[in-house]
Parts: structure tokens; sequence; C-alpha cells
């Protein structure tokens, strides 16, 4: 059964998480009131995900992020952000945490990120388990319908790629999934269906039963998204390009400033700016480019 740890110094929230969590099934929840209870937790079993505050008495949210990075790479952690730790939060996401959750919006978006999260670990951990093939460059080109079951589907195909090229740790593996996830979906709603961030944040059903209409309907139905995967001993290059109206570019809030880590429209290009070396976009808006350069800790094979 899988188990997630939830690490709060307040009683009241974490009374709150675990009550959202009841609704995954088959799930077990563990509670910790700081960052060293945390890891004591850890040594006696470890999760299979870390949800955590960041402003805690002994350790923070930030020590205990950069210390599971460094002892348990595989473990994914979610971090909880409020008012006040805008700052700390995408130092956070700098060290190493796969997600984040804004308290404020728990109740609507808690469950889907701990599910996209826990989707993209489980399929990482699974590719490590294949054999490692040797290769100079590798090109796959996809054209896929308004399907979000595909997307899933090829941004794990995707991390099998980078699995295979040995690219870099398994930490980082997670975050090039996250970020290719949230480029993909950003392709697929923003792009192709044309909805708001806005609608999302004033109406959370209203948003996907918007999406599940207009993916019927013409002209969006007929619209597809472009990936190119280009993976090179150095770096990884993704393209991903939608067909509908693009946007402006310049208008996107500044992702590196913390004020804006509470505002529905930035979350997607804070978390690839975050976890990807460069993100582009085309004039139009309706293309991105990310770039993740080979991990330095990432050597050749030894049987070399």
């Amino acid at each position: 059964m899988p188990t997630i740890l939830v690490v709060d110094d307040s009683a009241p929230d974490r009374i709150r998480i675990g009550g959202l969590l009841k609704k995954l099934s088959n799930t077990n929840v563990v509670f910790a009131s700081n960052g060293v209870e945390a890891l004591e937790a850890i040594e006696d079993h470890v999760p299979d995900l870390v949800l955590t505050d960041l402003q805690m008495p002994e350790m923070d949210g930030l020590e205990l992020v950069s210390t599971i990075k460094k002892d348990y790479r595989l473990i994914p952690v979610i971090i909880l952000t409020g008012a006040g730790s805008e700052t700390i939060a995408v130092e956070a996401l700098q060290q190493g945490a796969a997600s984040y959750v804004s308290k404020s919006r728990m109740v609507k978006d808690l469950i889907d990120i701990i599910d996209r999260v826990k989707s993209t670990a489980e399929a990482q951990s699974a590719q490590t388990r294949l054999m490692t093939y040797r290769m100079t460059r590798s090109v796959t080109e996809f054209c896929i319908e308004n399907d979000p079951a595909l997307i899933s589907s090829l941004v794990s195909y995707l991390q099998e790629e980078v699995t295979r090229m040995r690219f870099c740790d398994e930490t980082e593996r997670l975050r090039v999934g996250i970020a290719l996830d949230e480029a993909i979906l950003n392709a697929y709603y923003h792009g192709n269906l044309e909805i708001s961030s806005e609608l999302r944040e004033q109406d959370h059903e209203a948003y996907y039963k918007l999406a599940e209409e207009r993916r019927h309907m013409e002209p969006y139905q007929n619209r597809r998204i472009y990936i190119t995967s280009t993976l090179t001993p150095e770096k990884a290059t993704y393209v991903v390009r939608d067909e509908g109206i693009g946007f402006d570019p310049g208008m996107l809030p500044d992702p590196s400033d913390p004020a804006n880590l509470e505002k529905p429209c930035g979350r997607g290009v804070l978390l690839m700016k975050t976890f990807m070396d460069e993100v582009r976009f085309n004039e139009a808006g309706n293309e991105v480019t990310l770039v993740k350069h080979r991990s330095k800790s990432m050597g050749e094979d030894e049987d070399e």
C-alpha cells in the first residue's frame, strides 16, 4: 500500500490535509511535525511521497527537501506554500522538490497534483530497472490529438529515453518529466483548447468540463500537439508546438518573482524554468523549447 508522509508543525493543517488525503484509495498516511521527525519516519519506513510545509521549527522544509534529495533520491517531495513562504518555495523547487501546492488552494489542487507527481514518479521508477543502452543521438517526433491519456503516456516514454541515455539522476529525471507534463498540458488546455487559467482559479470543475466539451468541438477537436525530442550525450532538447492562436510571451508573469507563486497562470512556466536549463517561446506563442544539459554527476559506463 502506498504511503504519503505529511510534514507540518500545525496540528489543524495536519488534520485538514489528512481529511483531503482520504480521497486517495488504498493509501497509508503518516504524519510528522517537523523535518527531524520526518527523517526519523523515513528511516522507519520509506514513503512513496512526502508532502511538506516549509516554515517549521528544528528543521524546516527547505532543509528537509535538500536532505531527501541527497539521501533518498527516489522519493518525490511536494511542498506546501503559503503567505510569507514564497521565496523559500522557489528555493525548495531549485533544491529538488517535484512540485508545490498552495495552502489556499489545497481543496481544489492537492489530489490532482499528488496524482500527477505519483504517476510520473512511478513511471520513472519502472524505467530505471530497464537495461541501459548506449546511444549517441536519439530523435523522436510525435503528433498527438487532444487526449490527456496520451499526454501521460508520452511523458512516460520521453522519460524512458532519458533513462536509456543515462542522462541524469533519478531526481532530475522526475523533474524533467514534470516540466514536460506542464509544457504539453499547457499546449493542450491553453493552446489548442484556448482555456484561460483564470477559469481554473474561479471554478475548478467548470475548467475541466469546458476542456472535455471543447476537445469534441470545432475548431478545437482537429488541432494537434507536435513534440520533438532530441537527445545527445550533452543535452536533451524538447520542442512542444500546438495549433492554437498563440499568445504574447512577453505578457507572462516573471516566474522567478516569489510574488507570482500564487498566480495560477504562472505555475507551468515556473516549474519549466526551475527544472530545465533553458526555456524559450517562439514569437507566435504556440511553441516552447525546453533544454536540459547532461548532469555532471552522470559519468560514462564503468565497462567502457
